[in-house]
């Protein structure tokens, strides 16, 4: 049907998980096109300006009722405009702060009385509405074609006046398209030659390469692979393959590559590297690590191509390094409420971090320094210089894709001239010299004076870097003198804050020379080399580095010590440290999915255990800061709970350490999904502590660690009761305002467990909660959303609650909701929805108050998500008993949805779909409607099921079908009484009920026809 108009914007997604336009010049550029194409329609095309949408624009104005002029309807509730469509609805309706548009002719109306705020309408628009093209033509134009093509064979369809009419609709509908398509292209030009100058951007190297894969393509024993092809033949003038959109996350093209011994491969090629995608149409979702180019993902893929490719042929044809696309890793979140270490924090100040592109280093390029030979013995790089595709072992690119880069590329603050670097730059450098030709001596004494500098700054680190002294460093940590290599990592260590350094160390493969030092009989040697580690492994590849050569397991093994004694003697001392810094490696390299399990198997569980006993907090602080990373994964929450850890982590809960008591609640957070551990820290009396940390409201991770477990562990309800002996609801109901989204979310959360037991909803209406709850449902964060709905919703269920509910506005805030992109809101809201309408005093006419909800709760039945069908299909459920409600829902289309839904396997749908039906069998036909459809059948099946809440809903829906006689032909046909007389033998006695009425139909119908035969 054509581009969607929000398809030329560069979109990004804010901390809220919600996607927004970029405040880039493009945009703005982008968004005047559309404001000017919009204002200047009406009077250029009046008569498609007058064209009704297929489905109404809706967003979020910042315009009210006093900026609409006397050409309106104004009451106090909404604006209306008088023009209205066939239906009956207003073409134009502001319900603040939602406006609903179904023309262009209103459209042009609206941005013109918005005055100064034009753009932001603009904006918000095609935030709010991402395919604008589809709400106001519908879905496909084949229709409207096919109808065109009627008009001109002369078909005769409908009566001639009739015919006649949707002719001339027909021709305004695609006069709109193509003013449409011409806006899109006139907004992709844009896009187009703005992108010209991009840097970056070099679809040369993948062209030479896909036409040398090519070659390998050919029949034959020598056959590499089958085939390889784009996905688009077309080129854009930059060389491109991808569409405009996808240019601009720097995407370049698309390839469809088929080996001999795998599935075939769908990769995307990008200016970060090449990776695979989800397959056709889902080529921007990444499914594998980033390779630095297509022979380099294909050797780790496909074994026959490894085996075959003529490796030197392949080189031989690459493309220089400079031109070649540049090796990036993936990066993702870090863990929400993750707490900056020590070290981190001193890195901050020392950095700034920077989103721009690495900046020049100006005395870099003019002082190159070759690799040393050492880096050719460990396999690092080729005779001319570049990594070997073979040289990496075989699960470098087996990383989970769900692990972190959690630190930014930073660019360098470097002088603009070498005139302005200061004298400790050059004083360094002289050093680094001496170190290069000195005796053991010499260089001892050089490193003792190079560690006097504050190796902290940056100008230090980048001053040892610049001159090569990086690469003496790391070749002194494989000599035979303990002195130097103590003296080479106490300087490592510190200059290992620096992003760029730590790069540098693993490219230069110093990851490897740290690491056989760990098994050094020198207990001083083994801390530093564990501490310079955890500097380092701050990234993924230099955490892959560490578990691909054995760093886990002798990490591991630096922890087995005895900390917990009284009066230690020097050596253990030494020990304890060793261990200190080995716990502090692990918790590095434990943000990797694959390492966590690497540490499980070399026992790395059992040995955390005992260190947790530690009455030394700068020894718990790594400990507890590993463990709470690991407990992400199941494995290691049964772990934890079996190995007796809940214990001391709740008992360090007291202990007077921010840092500390932050991560014993984080690692509490994470177990407490278990019932079992919710029950350990209850018993351990864990959670008055919990309570305590509520009173550090100035340390927002802290807050937000604690309240978190505090959410997680009321889930059991004995918790509850002992929270509420603590005063706990009261203390999180003030934290409902000015906290940031993380302590929120989890507020949030701890309150909607609470007001499970009746007499916190008392409570929490006492003080002021509700209040502070509907506030948050203008929120945009998801996961707050989730919470925030199902709070409401269970506090809705006490009917003073929903009477502030309902006067705060909040039953219309829920079901706006219910357009939210996320299924888990959606579904949240659905839940709340059912509450309010429950327990509403006049819950019909509440219904009908919502200007297009009834319509969007039967669209929502068009939802994937099963949880959302569910959701959706129970708030029908109580809708539908309003008569007037279900006549509504039945113009809507909602009979036929809902047989859609039938042919389900998840027991969840079907009982809210089976009480659904029943309840719409009530209006008009539906009974024979749902026949027609053929619901009966699938429903039937549905007392198989093992689910008895199936079974009671399922009975009665068919009780209220059977009325009609076809379906219990239909019924009897599929053999429904054989179960439903085993259901009247229940103890539920609605499902008796149902069941016995269902079966009376039937029987009755039997006689009717005995008799009318005997008749005849």
């Amino acid at each position: 049907m054509g581009l969607s108009l929000t398809r030329a914007a560069q979109w990004t997604t804010a901390a809220s998980g919600v996607d927004k336009l970029a405040p880039t010049p493009m945009n703005e550029s982008l968004l005047k096109e559309v404001l000017c194409f919009v204002e200047q329609f009406s009077s250029q095309h009046p008569q498609e300006a007058e064209l009704v949408f297929e489905e109404p624009l809706q967003w979020s104005t910042t315009l009210v009722a006093s900026d609409f002029k006397t050409d309106y309807d104004i009451s106090d509730l909404d604006v209306q405009s008088p023009e209205k469509d066939n239906e009956g609805r207003p073409l134009l309706q502001l319900f603040p702060p939602t406006v609903c548009v179904r023309s262009f002719s209103q459209l042009s109306k609206l941005v013109k009385l918005a005055d100064n705020k034009k753009m932001e309408e603009v904006q918000a628009c095609l935030e709010e509405n991402r395919d604008p093209v589809v709400k106001i033509l519908g879905p496909s134009l084949d229709s409207i074609l096919e109808k065109e093509d009627a008009h001109t064979d002369g078909l005769s369809l409908v009566d001639e006046g009739k015919e006649e009419d949707q002719g001339k609709e027909s021709d305004v509908k695609v006069k709109l398209f193509l003013l449409l398509q011409d806006l899109d292209k006139q907004l992709l030009s844009k896009c187009l030659k703005a992108m010209d100058g991009r840097v970056g951007l070099d679809p040369d190297a993948v062209r030479n390469e896909v036409e040398m894969l090519k070659r390998y393509c050919s029949e034959g024993e020598k056959r590499v692979l089958k085939s390889v092809r784009y996905t688009s033949d077309y080129v854009f003038s930059n060389g491109c393959r991808a569409p405009p959109w996808r240019q601009v996350l720097n995407e370049i093209c698309y390839l469809v590559i088929e080996p001999c011994d795998t599935e075939t491969l769908y990769i995307t090629c990008s200016t970060a590297g090449v990776f695979l995608n989800g397959g056709i149409n889902r080529e921007g979702e990444q499914t594998s690590d980033v390779f630095e180019d297509i022979g380099a993902l294909l050797k780790s893929t496909s074994p026959h191509f490894a085996q075959n490719a003529n490796e030197q042929d392949f080189e031989a044809q690459e493309l220089p390094p400079t031109q070649k696309t540049q090796h990036v890793e993936s990066v993702d979140a870090e863990e929400q409420g993750q707490l900056q270490r020590s070290d981190e924090q001193q890195e901050k100040n020392v950095h700034e971090k920077a989103k721009q592109q690495h900046a020049p280093n100006k005395a870099h390029d003019r002082k190159k320094y070759e690799p040393c030979p050492r880096w050719k013995n460990l396999g690092l790089v080729s005779p001319c210089g570049k990594t070997p595709a073979g040289s990496v072992p075989v699960d470098t690119f087996s990383e989970s894709s769900s692990e972190s880069e959690e630190e930014e590329e930073q660019s360098e603050r470097r002088p603009e001239s070498d005139t302005d670097l200061p004298s400790e730059y050059w004083q360094i450098q002289k050093l680094v010299k001496y170190l290069k030709v000195g005796d053991q001596t010499a260089t001892v004494l050089t490193l003792c004076a190079i560690m006097d500098f504050n190796l902290m700054q940056e100008t230090c680190q980048l001053a040892i870097r610049d001159v090569g002294g990086l690469e003496v460093l790391i070749n002194l940590l494989d000599t035979d003198e303990v002195q130097c290599k103590i003296g080479s990592l106490k300087i490592l260590r510190k200059i290992s804050h620096n992003v760029h350094i730590r790069r540098a160390i693993v490219d230069m493969g110093g990851l490897q020379s740290i690491m056989k030092n760990l098994d050094s009989p020198v207990k001083d040697l083994k801390a530093l080399d564990a501490e310079t580690i955890a500097n380092v492994a701050r990234f993924r590849r230099a955490r892959r580095t560490v578990r691909q050569y054995g760093g886990i397991k002798k990490l591991v093994k630096l922890l087995d010590c005895v900390p917990n004694l009284a009066n230690l003697t020097a050596e253990q001392e030494k020990d304890v440290e060793v261990a200190r810094c080995g716990t502090l490696a692990l918790w590095s390299c434990s943000k990797s999915t694959n390492n966590k399990e690497a540490i499980r198997k070399a026992g790395g569980v059992f040995m955390l255990g005992r260190l947790l006993k530690s009455p030394h907090e700068n020894m718990l602080i790594p400990v507890v800061g590993t463990l709470q990373e690991c407990a992400s994964e199941e494995k290691y929450r049964i772990a934890i709970q079996t190995e007796g850890m809940i214990k001391d982590l709740v008992k360090n809960l007291s202990r007077d350490n921010d840092e500390l008591q932050m991560h014993c609640a984080n690692a509490i957070f994470k177990c407490a999904q278990d019932k079992q551990t919710r029950y350990l820290v209850r018993q351990y009396k864990g959670l008055q502590p919990l309570v305590s940390l509520l009173s550090k409201a100035h340390n927002k991770q802290l807050l937000a660690a604690a309240t978190g477990a505090i959410w997680k562990c009321s889930i059991s309800v004995e918790n509850v009761t002992k929270f509420q002996e603590y005063k706990a609801l009261e203390t999180l109901l003030r934290l409902l305002t000015d906290q940031p989204e993380e302590v929120l979310v989890n507020v949030v959360g701890a309150v909607g467990e609470f007001a499970q037991i009746p007499d916190n909803k008392a409570t929490i209406r006492n003080c002021g909660g509700i209040r502070s709850l509907v506030n948050l449902l203008t929120g945009t964060n998801q996961a707050l959303l989730v919470n925030v709905t199902k709070a409401v919703g269970a506090c809705a269920t006490d009917m003073d609650n929903m009477i502030i509910i309902d006067k705060l506005d909040g039953v219309r805030l829920v079901w706006s909701l219910l357009k939210n992109p996320c299924a888990d809101v959606q579904s949240s809201a659905a839940w709340a929805l059912c509450q309010c309408i429950e327990n509403a005093k006049d819950a019909g006419e509440m219904v009908r108050s919502l200007v297009g909800g009834l319509e969007l709760i039967v669209n929502l039945l068009k939802s994937t998500n099963n949880e959302v069908l569910a959701s959706i299909c129970a708030a029908i459920a109580k809708i539908a008993r309003n008569e007037e409600n279900l006549a509504v829902l039945t113009d809507h289309g909602v009979v036929q949805l809902l047989t859609k839904l039938t042919n389900t396997t998840d027991d969840r749908l079907r009982r809210h779909l089976a009480e659904a039906v029943g309840h719409c069998c009530m209006w008009g036909s539906n009974r024979a409607s749902f026949g027609d459809a053929g619901a009966v059948a699938p429903l039937v099946h549905y007392l198989k099921s093992k689910d008895k809440a199936v079974h009671k809903t399922t009975a009665m829906a068919l009780y209220q079908l059977s009325r009609d006689p076809n379906n219990c032909i239909t019924m009897h046909d599929r053999g429904v009484v054989k179960p439903l007389i085993y259901h009247m033998g229940s103890d539920d006695e609605m499902l008796l009920e149902a069941a016995a009425g269902c079966v009376r139909n039937i029987r009755l119908l039997a006689q009717e026809n005995r008799k009318a035969k005997l008749f005849h």
